[in-house]
């Protein structure tokens, strides 16, 4: 089941948010100030692509400064994006996985400095 979420998920939405995220991330690297903030986005690129069967764990004291200036600049706008496709996904009974992996990439893009990334049982594992 896992294989064919993530197969509908990028041909519907994986495919340009992926590249959107990896393109976003090239650009920060250019400046050496942006490198932290472009790693970030290769991280969040790499689940946008496939996030059926992944979980993420966020620790927003782990990076608090990173954290706050990702969401001055970026995170906000990026969460609201999310959001909102999340919600639109939900309204019908067919897009509720796709608006629960929506509202798994809003959690992340709000605050990605020191999340972890994995598969459920790993992550789990990492929590305790």
């Amino acid at each position: 089941m896992k294989a064919f979420g993530n197969f509908l998920w990028f041909i519907i939405i994986g495919f340009i948010s992926t590249i959107t995220w990896f393109l976003t991330g090239i650009l920060l690297c250019i400046t050496l100030i942006g490198i932290p903030l472009g790693k970030q986005c290769f991280k969040i690129a790499k689940l946008v692509a496939f996030p059926f069967g992944k979980a993420i764990a966020t620790d927003f004291g782990k990076h608090a400064i990173g954290n706050i200036i990702w969401i001055i600049l970026f995170g906000w706008e990026l969460a609201l994006f999310y959001l909102f496709a999340g919600i639109i996904f939900c309204i019908t009974l067919i897009g509720i996985p796709f608006g629960k992996q929506c509202f798994k990439l809003m959690q992340l893009s709000f605050i990605p400095m020191g999340a972890s990334i994995g598969v459920v049982e790993q992550v789990k594992k990492a929590k305790a």
